[in-house]
């Protein structure tokens, strides 16, 4: 079992890379990730998706495992409310102590030209309901192809091998390493920190939040989990909360994916997420790997 399941990740790494490696040179070539309208990146997105069904073909003849269905309701709630709640934290103490402005007023400008019949209020209320909603489908789609490999595949493959501490930070620290050439050499940052910061803070982020995604996949058995996660904190993040924020020169040092805020709080998710890596063991272990 530990043979195939070791062959089976090998397979996995090797073929998201190889794809990966395709879009990276298309990305890094233009410098900018909204190159073609973002295709690349959406291409990029489905690497892991499509070397895990590929890897699952090979080795399962199937594509059961992955964890199709969508499992029970409150991890669904939880995976869409957790982004909510430490943006909240991160933008709300940045907003009140005035180390970035809300609203950002050339993002309400913006927002003015979009919704000409609301006043400025009534069009951030529009936009942040449509954004939650409608924009949150739309998240999905790409994230899709990401959970697939990251979650569906990779995490329950890992935890067949390794404890549940162990499932966290290796899967978070693949992940991780294979965002790091878009913020190296592309423009995947938020204008205003070296780069070097920015990496640091990334991976201290998505370390964090990685032991997030594999409870809930792994206590669901559902992918679908990683999904509502994966799209609701891009949403949150770079839709919601950075949009409204009007930078000082040191708000780039606390917010989004690359300041220290969220990668403060991501620690914190971590260790919540890891106190309760006990309650795992109730779920019989076909729950995470047997889900279609």
């Amino acid at each position: 079992m530990q043979t195939k399941t070791g062959k089976k990740l090998a397979v996995f790494l090797a073929i998201t890379f190889f794809f990966s490696i395709l879009c990276y040179v298309a990305i890094i070539s233009t410098g900018t990730i909204r190159a073609k309208d973002g295709l690349y990146v959406f291409l990029l997105m489905w690497s892991p998706g499509i070397a895990a069904i590929i890897t699952q073909l090979i080795f399962e003849h199937s594509l059961k495992g992955l964890g199709w269905k969508p499992g029970k309701f409150k991890y669904l709630a939880l995976a869409y409310l957790l982004p909510l709640g430490y943006c909240l934290v991160v933008y709300g103490l940045t907003w009140l102590t005035g180390l970035g402005i809300f609203p950002s007023p050339q993002f309400l400008k913006e927002l003015k030209n979009s919704y000409p019949m609301f006043s400025g209020e009534n069009a951030i209320v529009i936009y942040t309901g449509l954004m939650m909603s409608l924009g949150f489908i739309t998240s999905m789609v790409s994230a899709l192809g990401e959970e697939i490999g990251w979650r569906g595949f990779l995490v329950p493959e890992l935890a067949k091998l390794v404890p549940f501490s162990q499932v966290g930070l290796i899967s978070g620290i693949i992940w991780a390493l294979w965002h790091l050439p878009l913020i190296l050499f592309a423009n995947y940052n938020l204008p205003g920190t070296p780069k070097w910061y920015a990496v640091v803070m990334f991976v201290i982020m998505v370390l964090g939040i990685s032991f997030a995604f594999a409870w809930l996949r792994l206590k669901s058995g559902s992918l679908w989990t990683g999904v509502v996660l994966h799209a609701s904190h891009n949403l949150f993040v770079q839709v919601i909360f950075t949009p409204f924020t009007a930078l000082t020169p040191v708000t780039p040092y606390i917010i989004d994916e690359f300041g220290c805020g969220l990668a403060i709080l991501a620690v914190i998710v971590a260790f919540l997420f890891w106190r309760k890596r006990t309650s795992l063991v109730e779920a019989p272990r076909s729950e995470s790997s047997a889900s279609i």
